[in-house]
């Protein structure tokens, strides 16, 4: 009777329904990943899955898949010597030829998700890559939402293009929502510590997503739909965008006021609870904190809902590189200089310390109002050489005494850790710190935000 029963019970994978094969396959390191898009989400997730499962990488960037397929990264994250190893064992694979799709049993797409000119979520990466997954689409396979998007997607936006051949949800493939949690740099979490977070659109989508994700993840926390973990990445980034936003408007209270910000926050730090710090800055950037909260606002408007937080705390963090050049002005005309004419150096390009990612960049922003404003800009950053700031390529200047000592102003828009800020401060006059890290005890007369 016992041998009746586990026959009964314990099917083999061929002898499984769809989703209890293809969990098998995922378990046993047999299903190969796709990852479409190598970015900086889909590149390192892709070197996460291949140490666990082949993996193929898709991308439209023929360049990026030869030097991927040289073992080549570029994304900083990436380490070389591990990619390197994963391709010569032929366990990460990178082409642009999308018909390989089919090869795979599970596809994740990691494509980018901006705002239109209108500040309207713009879908077509995500169209574009799903249309091609469904030309090739076939029973058995799991697909996943990465890209960050408005509540609804997975299921108003990519199920209808999937079902268009003819194929049924959870009896010929799957369908899931789980949120990128990238953090660039952060080398205090790696990917695969940072929970994960995956909804299906059906609870056996679920099921097969969160398997595929048990694979590389330590914690896969289960929510009960792709709606709900489409929502949760956007209050995550919008709870970010809302306190930026407090703690930008209080530093230019604090300034009109003559208190210390930072010593403030550094203050209110002590207490154990109640309080998260957050520091002020010359704005927000990067692929996330920008446009995240806009979206969520976006189809709260089509149910007749009107946030307020969200447009108030974009339109603070939008004014901050506007604000950061009246900053500059005024310390400078108090040195006995005006803004036009002025040789400013802008040390930091990219968004965040210690990536080179240019995205969004409020430096950017604060480079383009100096220059309208008549200052002589240069800049200095080692993470990203190059930038086109209103279609003219600049390139980045190096960091010499005489550099420091010539300009007449120098502006501290992101705190890259290769830069010895008591050095800048010992050589230049004047310095505008956005960011908290020059020291005041040297030469330089420093203004803080």
């Amino acid at each position: 009777m016992l041998q009746e029963r586990r026959n009964r019970t314990e099917r083999t994978p061929e002898a499984a329904g769809p989703s209890e094969a293809l969990i098998a396959r995922i378990r046993t390191h047999q299903a190969r990943v796709g990852i479409v898009g190598l970015g900086y989400v889909g590149l390192p997730l892709a070197v996460e899955f291949a140490a666990k499962l082949p993996t193929i990488g898709f991308d439209l960037n023929r360049s990026v898949v030869a030097s991927l397929s040289r073992g080549e990264t570029h994304i900083g994250d990436v380490d070389a010597a591990v990619l390197t190893r994963l391709v010569d064992e032929q366990r990460f694979t990178a082409t642009a030829d999308f018909a390989r799709l089919s090869e795979c049993d599970c596809v994740v797409i990691c494509v980018p998700t901006p705002l239109a000119a209108d500040k309207q979520p713009d879908l077509s990466y995500i169209i574009s890559a799903t249309q091609n997954i469904a030309r090739y689409l076939r029973p058995g396979q799991l697909v996943v939402l990465e890209s960050t998007t408005y509540p609804g997607t997975t299921d108003e936006v990519l199920l209808p293009l999937l079902k268009e051949g003819g194929l049924e949800l959870d009896r010929d493939f799957f369908l899931a929502f789980s949120p990128e949690r990238i953090d660039p740099a952060n080398a205090q979490f790696e990917l695969h510590e940072i929970p994960k977070v995956v909804g299906g659109v059906s609870a056996v989508s679920g099921d097969v997503a969160a398997a595929l994700y048990q694979q590389i993840f330590d914690c896969v926390h289960r929510v009960s739909s792709a709606r709900a973990a489409e929502t949760t990445k956007l209050l995550e980034n919008t709870f970010r965008s809302v306190n930026i936003a407090l703690v930008n408007e209080m530093a230019m209270l604090f300034e009109k006021l003559g208190i210390d910000t930072n010593e403030v926050i550094e203050a209110a730090s002590t207490k154990p609870f109640g309080f998260m710090a957050f520091s002020p800055g010359p704005g927000t950037g990067g692929h996330c904190i920008p446009i995240d909260p806009l979206y969520l606002s976006w189809k709260g408007a089509l149910h007749g809902f009107e946030s307020r937080f969200i447009p108030l705390a974009d339109e603070i963090n939008s004014g901050m590189p506007e604000h950061v050049t009246r900053m500059t002005a005024d310390a400078l005309k108090t040195a006995g200089k005006n803004l036009a004419g002025a040789r400013v150096l802008v040390l930091g390009a990219a968004y965040k310390r210690n990536v080179s990612d240019l995205r969004c960049s409020p430096s950017i922003a604060v480079m383009e109002r100096l220059r309208a404003a008549g200052a002589i800009v240069t800049y200095h950053d080692d993470f990203a050489p190059e930038l086109v700031l209103n279609g003219e390529t600049m390139r980045s200047v190096p960091l010499g005494d005489a550099m420091l000592q010539e300009a007449d102003c120098v502006v501290v828009a992101t705190a890259h850790g290769t830069v010895d800020y008591r050095h800048v401060a010992r050589l230049c006059d004047l310095v505008v710190d956005t960011r908290g890290v020059v020291p005041v005890d040297e030469h330089a007369t420093v203004v803080t935000l």
